[in-house]
């Protein structure tokens, strides 16, 4: 073999490992690419998670969700009322439906601005909760999206209706939002925080829990009052109304109260439901926001 043949295949030799060397070369960048971007595509979904947990929990924290504070349930928030000082646990739930925040003033049936607040009023020590009188009461509630007819069990629930009658008698109600819509899970709009945050109250509280349903379900239409997780001594001035049937787990303190059903105008809570939650979650403020304007009870 001539010395140039010899060289030309030891040429293309040293070609060959070295074009073998380059393929590994760039194996081996390729996939440290890859894993140093699967690793910053991990942090990315784990910096997102945790926004969004710290999000709901922001949006759920400061609020009251059917009384004074929330417990939770495996699937939905259920009512409180934080009353002094509870804070609020919510679980998030999947799959709810909601509103957008993008809900325009043509598309809204609440045609009346929400009421003015007044001055909160505030009461040292409950009212005589003999009032009720074992009767039925009729509470005619008007609101900035429609009236609403409650017919009021006294019978059932002396204390709360007692409160509830109280309470209305001195539009105590007049001016006050309905702060917390629930859209997933349980279906409820909350109302009667006379500050909006859902930690107001009427400057008293009472209990224990009256005609709770034994299986925990709270058709729509029903009116119940809020209260702290796990405290059945916590029941104020907040209530909520069931616009679509709803099983609400009970807590060591029991159901929730359930003052009476709502006999005229629940097609008024359906449409604030329907225009969903501000933002589009599943728990929070109406988009559409309604206001209580002025309430009257009577003997039925």
């Amino acid at each position: 073999m001539s010395p140039s043949k010899r060289e030309r295949e030891y040429a293309k030799r040293r070609y060959d490992e070295w074009q073998q060397r380059l393929a590994v070369r760039e194996a081996q960048a390729r996939k440290a690419r890859r894993n140093a971007l699967a690793a910053v595509g991990a942090v990315v979904g784990v910096l997102a998670v945790v926004g969004a947990v710290a999000l709901f929990a922001n949006n759920n924290s400061g609020s009251d969700t059917a009384s004074s504070s929330a417990s939770g349930s495996a699937t939905a928030a259920q009512p409180t009322s934080t009353g002094s000082a509870a804070a609020a646990t919510a679980v998030a739930t999947a799959g709810a439906p909601s509103g957008s925040a993008a809900v325009t003033a043509a598309s809204n049936p609440c045609a009346s601005p929400p009421a003015k607040p007044a001055s909160p009023k505030s009461y040292s020590t409950p009212p005589d909760f003999t009032l009720a009188g074992g009767k039925t009461w009729n509470l005619a509630m008007e609101t900035s999206c429609g009236p609403i007819a409650i017919t009021l069990d006294g019978a059932k629930a002396p204390k709360a209706v007692s409160s509830t009658i109280f309470l209305a008698r001195n539009a105590f109600w007049d001016g006050t939002p309905c702060h917390r819509l629930t859209t997933a899970g349980i279906y409820v709009l909350q109302c009667g925080d006379p500050t909006g945050s859902g930690s107001g109250g009427p400057g008293y509280s009472y209990g224990p829990v009256e005609n709770a349903p034994a299986d925990n379900v709270y058709p729509a239409g029903t009116v119940a009052m809020a209260r702290q997780g796990g405290n059945g001594n916590s029941m104020g001035s907040q209530f909520f109304l069931v616009y679509k049937d709803s099983t609400i787990p009970s807590d060591n303190a029991g159901g929730y109260t359930v003052i009476g059903k709502i006999v005229g105008g629940l097609d008024v809570v359906e449409k604030v439901a329907a225009g969903g939650v501000a933002g589009g979650a599943s728990d929070g403020a109406p988009t559409r926001a309604i206001s209580i304007t002025s309430t009257t009870v009577s003997s039925g």
